[in-house]
């Protein structure tokens, strides 16, 4: 026993002189992705300020919310932390803390975006700090830091050697086509990813090198049209609308061709793409549910049909598929919010798809 308490004694204390031996860095400093636009409240956050107060309270919150939202930078440092400060200390039964309110490093190698760790936050605190990784070799490498995918950040600082070299990013990565705007629901915010980097749209935009702009709303996709505005007015290469799951078939009704409009108005060119509800695994036993998700899919169907007999080119419609997360019952939380597993699967469904529209 006397050992035992040796160890964790003598492991604090070379985690203590680890942390000592890092310098920390304003991450203010480097350049910021996943934004729909630059004039926000805070840095940390996805919607614009000239929307507060005049977008529903919820929207606005979760607007708050970082998902999507990375980072770069390049360093030869042989170790990585981080300090940072959340806004709410988020907490969710079906969620892991990692996803919640962590961070999910990414190293470039050969050509490829590789997971390197995450970042742990603290259990009961908003003051959070933790060495990602140490021990590697010093050589410069470029690095990619995702953001909490249900919390927002207030400050956020990296730790690196206090001998090592933190500089701007070196590959011009992320600058050969416009972002992907993809709107949707708690799945897109992230729910239920064990980290940053797992959710669907930051491992698209890994495999198609593009950036992503991440505007998912956890129970509120429901086609608020100042939403429209923005996703309209951003000079994008793809426009994805996948609310589906949050919406009621009235509401399709009555807002789907609206905020359809509203988005063509500004992006006359640019495809968008809708999609389906998914057939969620617990739908097959529960049968009120499996007729909501098919009433929807079906008036989502008779919108489109309307867009296309009016005459709406580069539009498309990705209809419910078993292929979207696979048909064995595997991919999900709860029977609705995707695992690492479902959020895998769905990148692979949706990677030749999305690869064919791109500009």
């Amino acid at each position: 026993m006397r050992r035992f308490y040796a160890l964790v004694l003598c492991l604090a204390v070379v985690g203590t002189f680890a942390n000592a031996q890092l310098k920390f860095y304003d991450a203010s400093d480097f350049p910021l992705y996943g934004k729909i636009s630059e004039h926000t409240e805070t840095r940390y956050e996805r919607l614009p300020l000239h929307l507060k107060g005049e977008i529903r309270e919820p929207l606005w919150q979760l607007g708050k919310n970082t998902t999507g939202l990375f980072l770069r930078f390049a360093t030869n440092s042989s170790s990585i932390g981080l300090k940072w400060t959340v806004l709410n200390n988020m907490r969710m039964h079906h969620m892991t803390d990692i996803g919640i309110r962590g961070f999910d490093l990414y190293a470039l190698q050969d050509g490829k975006w590789v997971f390197v760790n995450s970042a742990r936050p603290a259990t009961n605190s908003f003051e959070n700090e933790t060495v990602i990784i140490s021990r590697m070799s010093e050589e410069m490498r470029e690095f990619m830091l995702y953001f909490p995918l249900y919390d927002g950040v207030t400050s956020l600082e990296i730790g690196v050697d206090s001998t090592a070299t933190l500089l701007q990013p070196q590959q011009n990565l992320f600058a050969d086509r416009k972002p992907v705007i993809y709107y949707g629901t708690s799945i897109t915010q992230g729910g239920c990813a064990s980290r940053p980097g797992m959710v669907h749209t930051s491992i698209l935009s890994r495999w198609l090198n593009t950036e992503f702009i991440n505007l998912g709303f956890s129970g509120n996709a429901q086609l608020d049209y100042e939403i429209a505005e923005i996703i309209g007015k951003k000079d994008a290469s793809l426009i994805i609308l996948d609310f589906l799951p949050n919406v009621r078939v009235n509401q399709i009704e009555e807002r789907a061709e609206n905020f359809f409009d509203i988005i063509r108005r500004n992006s006359p060119d640019v495809t968008i793409i809708f999609i389906e509800n998914p057939i969620f695994p617990y739908s097959r036993f529960d049968l009120q549910t499996y007729r909501a998700i098919n009433e929807k899919n079906a008036t989502l169907n008779k919108v489109f049909e309307n867009l296309i007999a009016r005459g709406e080119q580069n539009i498309v419609l990705i209809p419910a598929s078993p292929e979207m997360i696979g048909a064995d019952g595997e991919a999900t939380v709860n029977g609705v919010h995707f695992t690492d597993l479902g959020f895998l699967r769905f990148a692979e469904f949706l990677y030749p798809i999305i690869k064919q529209y791109l500009k």
